[in-house]
């Protein structure tokens, strides 16, 4: 019969895996910090998530280990957090870690006072000493006998470390030119990986923002390079490991730097993410390659990670019975166990083989997508009957929202009706179940439960998915709510004195520090998508306070975007739309009339990411007006004069 730790009742998926380990783990909260104090212990704290393969080992090896358990109940108190559901806890431990060792990733674990303040950080911990890291067996009794005989000097390190973060919020403001796009595409040039698309080495991770980013580039300055760095991106990532051949969808990222051999976790936020650029470069582009892509993605995104909600789960795990990638990869006897001769011929011409063993397919080149599809779905048929990766059937409010900006967006430009609905759906869910009556909204949804913290990544990509269901269907419902939580989000996260968006809440006084929210990571941060969206909105609404507020967010992080332009990429879209502002064409009229449904399918089949659209529903005969560098030009029911004017 097992026996339940102080986890038990949570409903977090990566919790509920802790929770019969014989370490007497607590939630974050106040019984746990109170317990700390009342004992005078020191905490320890494991941040993770329940698809992360390193925080699987570092459980089997160390917290089902009865010798570690012991050493953590008798001298700490040990708290585990999922990232997911807390990640403003994960945000400042995580940027704790990067001050402390120069890294960071997960598992993440720290040490610290019963007031939350840390004075020693590490990710993954062997049990043992090996890696040429220090052990838990080794690091606990050390930390443990520095608690008792000389704690001062762990004080006065978490002190530091305090003093330090909160002097990276001081942020000097400088006066910023266009020089600074120039110098964001020349670092991108520069660490572009030319062969296999990309940037850097290994691991290699997708960055859509860093495409869309030279996607906006290239329309402004129609240079074909930038567009071929991003078309050979994602036709060697479709075509390499890091895409699913069989079931569709992107892992997370690439072990090396060819895209082959993936870390096989499936994020809903990549999905999100890839699905978008796709369609921007389909857009672009015209090749069907993109939105067949794009297609596939939302495939597997209906099929394996929809709830009953219709909504989107969070992600699926790398592992499967206790070992990465066992669900995905194929063994060359089996697959011709499998196959006639004559499909097993055709497969070997589209796919690559190397080894007898552990194949992970990719194509030998992208124009080989579209082929075999009976031998693709009778090889996915049977991996089917594998034992599936757990999923993290947690609903999470941000990544539903860029999975909502996704399929409004692909719905659109397809003139896919069902994906339009799959993005009404999700946010009719979310709306309703995740959104207080004073439009506060949760974070995380699992199981009935609605966690209730708040953070900026709620607001800003919700918000980001609302304005582009606005576009998709023009119903101006989408608009006033992308507003209402705009307003919320302004008075929750904005510093109204010094500018810059913090990411937790005014209300949320668990933590030491309020941090900041500045730079973008694997995905565009809360702080410049919302400065993204108060630019669209301004236009969209004539809110003149949300351009100012975009200007002020720009201004407070200047010295940042200077200094580290890659790091803020998301941003200098905000920067190129201040210094030449989105353009709008109003529709006055009956959007169902012939004309306005002309400039829809010009809209749909034109890559115009600084056009928007708006829409009022009158009883008259439909005009049209062009509004671009704050003005609106006469009303007119010329289709030809507008699409002429752009």
């Amino acid at each position: 019969m097992s026996t339940y730790n102080h986890l038990k009742g949570e409903e977090s998926p990566y919790l509920k895996q802790h929770m019969t380990n014989p370490v007497e783990w607590y939630p974050w909260g106040e019984k746990a910090f109170n317990k700390a104090k009342q004992n005078d212990l020191p905490i320890f704290l494991s941040i993770g998530y329940s698809t992360c393969h390193w925080c699987h080992v570092m459980e089997e090896e160390s917290f089902t280990d009865q010798k570690v358990a012991e050493i953590l109940n008798n001298n700490f108190l040990n708290i585990k957090v999922d990232r997911e559901e807390r990640p403003e806890i994960d945000k400042l431990y995580m940027e704790v870690c990067k001050v402390m060792t120069g890294s960071g990733g997960w598992p993440l674990t720290i040490f610290m006072t019963p007031d939350k303040k840390p004075f020693y950080a590490a990710t993954y911990i062997p049990k043992n000493d090996k890696y040429g890291r220090r052990g838990l067996l080794s690091i606990l009794p050390q930390i443990n006998k520095l608690w008792d005989k000389n704690r001062q000097k762990l004080l006065n390190t978490a002190q530091q470390v305090v003093t330090h973060l909160k002097k990276q919020e001081n942020l000097k403001q400088v006066s910023i030119d266009k020089k600074v796009v120039d110098k964001a595409v020349n670092i991108l040039d520069s660490i572009y990986d030319e062969e296999h698309g990309g940037f850097g080495k290994s691991p290699k991770f997708p960055m859509p923002h860093y495409l869309l980013f030279l996607l906006h580039y290239w329309q402004k300055k129609d240079n074909k390079k930038y567009l071929y760095m991003v078309e050979n991106t994602l036709q060697n990532m479709r075509a390499g490991g890091i895409y699913d051949q069989l079931g569709k969808g992107f892992h997370r990222y690439s072990t090396d730097e060819k895209w082959e051999t993936p870390h096989f976790e499936k994020m809903l936020y990549d999905q999100a993410l890839l699905i978008y650029l796709y369609i921007e470069t389909f857009r672009a582009t015209q090749k069907t390659v993109y939105k067949d892509t794009a297609e596939e993605i939302i495939n597997y995104l209906t099929r394996d990670m929809l709830s009953e909600q219709n909504v989107f789960y969070t992600a699926e795990d790398a592992d499967s019975e206790g070992e990465e990638g066992k669900y995905y990869y194929w063994n060359l006897s089996e697959i011709k166990n499998i196959l006639n001769q004559e499909e097993y011929d055709k497969f070997s011409d589209v796919f690559v083989i190397e080894s007898k063993n552990n194949i992970n397919l990719k194509l030998k080149n992208i124009e080989n997508y579209d082929k075999i599809t009976n031998i693709k779905e009778k090889l996915f048929n049977e991996r089917e009957k594998r034992e599936r990766p757990e999923k993290d059937n947690k609903i999470l409010t941000d990544w539903n929202g860029l999975a909502i900006a996704a399929l409004a967006k692909a719905g659109f430009v397809l003139d896919n009706e069902n994906f339009i609905k799959l993005a009404k759906n999700s946010s009719d869910l979310i709306l309703n179940k995740m959104l207080t009556k004073n439009n506060k909204l949760g974070h995380s949804y699992c199981n009935g439960k609605l966690t209730e913290y708040q953070t900026l990544d709620d607001y800003s990509y919700l918000v980001f998915g609302l304005i582009e269901l606005h576009q998709a269907t023009l119903d101006y419902y989408y608009l006033s709510k992308a507003v209402d939580i705009t307003e919320e989000m302004l008075k929750l996260f904005w510093d109204e004195e010094q500018g810059g968006f913090y990411y937790t809440s005014k209300e949320n006084k668990e933590l030491f520090i309020r941090q900041l929210d500045t730079a973008d990571s694997a995905i565009p941060s809360g702080s410049s998508l919302a400065g993204y969206n108060l630019l669209r909105l301004a236009q969209l609404t004539d809110k003149v306070t949300y351009r100012e507020v975009a200007e002020k967010l720009l201004d407070k992080l200047s010295q940042k975007v200077i200094d580290s332009p890659v790091n803020y990429i998301f941003l200098l879209l905000s920067y190129q739309y201040i210094k030449e502002p989105f353009k709008e064409i109003k529709i006055i009229g009956d959007i169902k009339e012939e004309s306005a449904k002309k400039i829809l399918d010009e809209f749909r089949n034109n890559y115009w990411p600084d056009v928007l659209i708006n829409y009022e529903k009158q009883e008259q005969n439909t005009q049209f007006s062009l509004c671009k560098d704050f003005r609106c030009q006469p009303l007119t029911e010329n289709v030809n004069e507008i699409l002429n004017n752009l």
